[in-house]
């Protein structure tokens, strides 16, 4: 079974289709409420809601989802129903196998309350129309083409003392999502330094993303969200508040970290913890999101729709 812990939760929505072809007395009969059995078209719609919902214990390898919505609309043809079915939840899990299931079922009830009328039934067309989660996987690609730098603030890493680990796993999870890796470095907690720096990567460089790593704990040298905030031009706070939302529910001593988030220019600056765990755990709640966001950000209407502006 996967794990899928390291997932942040969020709404998840499939429509499914399928349909049953039948004569045109069945159809009908159905259309004027005369199955021998009853109204197979209310007996599908609770037929499929409770299919939606149990499918985990359906199929071996699917969890079931916290399922929240399900929606059947039928459209009778002359020689057949038409049968789509749309699936809500919110969890970590997707709901494509689920409205599947409920287009399925309820094809199937149909056929059952009607093979006794017409030996001419049959089921055609199941599949997919619309899936959240494929959504969300083509936007794993969108990090392809953006530059990034990760910039590692420690006084003992900066002087040779300590090994740095937090910062090779931002690299790797920046490569693994397809962005250029542009710069990556070590500097001593200086607040100086650290504006220089940020201030060249945007200014100059014009670099899509910066990730800071460290200084953002309540040590007497953790200054890294007061000099990020002074140089942006314009703050992001839902970035941080996601982050520590999602690090909350693995450890209470999220609620510490101060990271700022936000737009200097064209580059997004997100402060993350220093430790590797912290850094996982930022990473596992934004990554996705931000490179939508990024990705948006280079079309204006595209960035208004992301946010739910209203232009």
């Amino acid at each position: 079974m996967l794990d899928l812990t390291r997932l942040p939760e969020s709404l998840h929505r499939a429509v499914a289709c399928a349909a049953v072809t039948m004569g045109q007395a069945s159809v009908e009969l159905v259309r004027q409420g005369r199955v021998p059995k009853g109204d197979p078209l209310t007996v599908a719609r609770v037929a499929a809601v409770q299919a939606a919902k149990d499918t985990g214990r359906l199929i071996p390898h699917c969890r079931t989802p916290l399922v929240e919505y399900v929606g059947l609309d039928f459209s009778l043809g002359e020689t057949e129903i038409g049968i789509r079915a749309e699936v809500k939840a919110g969890g970590r899990e997707g709901v494509a196998t689920a409205a599947l299931c409920a287009a399925a079922v309820a094809a199937l009830t149909i056929y059952d309350m009607l093979k006794m009328v017409d030996e001419t039934l049959g089921i055609e067309g199941l599949r997919l129309l619309e899936d959240s989660e494929s959504n969300r996987e083509r936007s794993e690609s969108s990090g392809r083409g953006l530059r990034a730098a990760v910039l590692v603030l420690s006084d003992s890493i900066s002087r040779g003392e300590n090994e740095d680990t937090s910062g090779k796993v931002i690299s790797a999870r920046l490569a693994g999502a397809g962005f250029t890796l542009a710069d990556y470095r070590v500097i001593p907690d200086e607040p100086a330094l650290l504006r220089e720096t940020l201030v060249r990567y945007a200014d100059s460089d014009r670099l899509d993303l910066v990730l800071t790593s460290g200084g953002t704990g309540l040590g007497p040298r953790d200054s890294t969200p007061e000099t990020t905030l002074a140089l942006l031009q314009r703050e992001v706070p839902g970035i941080e508040e996601a982050a520590r939302a999602f690090g909350q529910r693995r450890t209470p001593l999220s609620m510490l970290s101060r990271g700022a988030a936000g737009f200097r220019g064209q580059t997004l600056i997100v402060n993350l913890p220093g430790s590797v765990k912290a850094v996982t755990d930022y990473l596992d709640s934004l990554l996705s999101g931000l490179k939508e966001l990024l990705g948006a950000r280079k079309s204006d209407g595209e960035l208004d729709k992301l946010s739910g502006g209203n232009g």
